[in-house]
C-alpha cells in the first residue's frame, strides 16, 4: 500500500500534491481551510444571538462550522457550550441551538431507519409518482448552465467551494426535484460528491423534506424570495430568471398540475 505524504511546507504544496493524486479534479482548491486551528477560529467567532434573525440571508451570521463537524474536528457539544458563553441568557440563542439539534436529529433518524437515507420515506405529495421523475441529472445542471442566473450562480458556488449556504441548498434541491422533475436521490448524490460537509443523513433527509417524501408538502420558491435573501449577491433580473418570476400560485399551477386539477374537483 502506498504511503501518502502528510507533512507540507504550506497549503499550496498540499494543493499541488492533491492535484497530482487526482488529476481529474477540475477547478481551484476550495477557500475553506481544514484543521483544528481553523475550526477553533471559526468557533470563537460565532454570533449565536444574531444568528436566529439573519441566518437565511447571504450575509447572515452563519457559522460555516459544518465541514469541521462533519470531519470530527469540532463536535456539537463544543459549539453549544461556546454559544452559551456568547449570551447572558440561553433564551437568546434558542434558534441557534435548535439548528444544532436538527443535525443530531437527522443522525438519529438515519441510525434507527438506515433504509430511509436513500429510499423515499413517504410518497411524493406533488401529484406525481416516483416513475414520473428522471433518474439522472442532465449536464446543464452539473455544469451550471441551466440558463437561470441565480441557480447557475449557486451551483458554481457549490462546485468551486465545496460549500453552500443552507438556504441555497434548498433552492437548488427544489429546482432539481420540482422544476426539472428529477428524483431527489440524483441530486443528493451529486451534492455529496461536492460538499465538504456532505453528511448522508443531513443531506439526504433534507432533500426528502424539500421533495415532500419526508414532509407534508413540497418546498418551492420564487424570484421574489431569492431576491429578499440574496438580491445583493446574484443576478435577480427577470430576464435571466424568467421561470422563477411568478407568484406561488402560478408556480403551483405550473409545477403540480395534477394537484391543482384534483383540488378543482374536490
Amino acid at each position: 500500500m502506498r504511503n501518502l505524504q502528510n507533512q507540507f511546507e504550506n497549503r499550496q504544496a498540499l494543493v499541488n500534491y492533491v492535484q497530482k493524486l487526482a488529476p481529474w479534479a477540475e477547478g481551484d482548491a476550495s477557500e475553506i481551510k481544514g484543521g483544528l486551528s481553523q475550526g477553533l477560529e471559526k468557533l470563537q467567532a460565532i454570533d449565536p444571538i444574531n444568528y436566529g434573525n439573519t441566518r437565511n440571508f447571504s450575509d447572515g451570521k452563519i457559522t460555516r462550522l459544518s465541514p469541521y463537524v462533519h470531519h470530527g474536528i469540532i463536535d456539537l457539544n463544543q459549539i453549544r457550550n461556546e454559544a452559551l458563553r456568547h449570551c447572558s441568557q440561553p433564551e437568546q440563542i434558542i434558534k441557534f441551538v435548535q439548528e444544532l439539534a436538527w443535525r443530531d436529529f437527522w443522525q438519529r433518524v438515519a441510525e434507527h431507519h438506515p433504509e430511509w437515507v436513500w429510499k423515499d420515506v413517504e410518497p411524493y405529495k406533488t401529484g406525481f409518482k416516483p416513475q414520473d421523475y428522471a433518474e439522472i441529472l442532465p449536464d446543464d445542471i452539473t455544469s451550471a448552465n441551466t440558463g437561470i442566473a441565480c441557480i447557475d450562480w449557486f451551483i458554481e458556488d457549490l462546485i468551486n467551494t465545496g460549500y453552500l449556504h443552507n438556504h441555497t441548498r434548498m433552492y437548488i434541491a427544489s429546482y432539481i426535484v420540482h422544476f426539472r422533475r428529477i428524483k431527489w436521490q440524483a441530486g443528493a448524490k451529486w451534492f455529496l460528491s461536492h460538499l465538504l460537509d456532505g453528511d448522508e443523513a443531513s443531506n439526504n433527509l433534507s432533500w426528502q423534506w424539500v421533495a415532500s417524501t419526508f414532509s407534508n408538502k413540497p418546498y418551492i420558491f420564487n424570484l421574489e424570495n431569492v431576491d429578499k435573501y440574496f438580491g445583493m449577491q446574484v443576478d435577480m433580473s427577470s430576464e435571466h430568471n424568467a421561470i422563477l418570476d411568478a407568484s406561488y400560485q402560478q408556480l403551483t399551477e405550473l409545477l403540480f398540475p395534477n394537484l391543482v386539477e384534483r383540488d378543482r374537483h374536490d
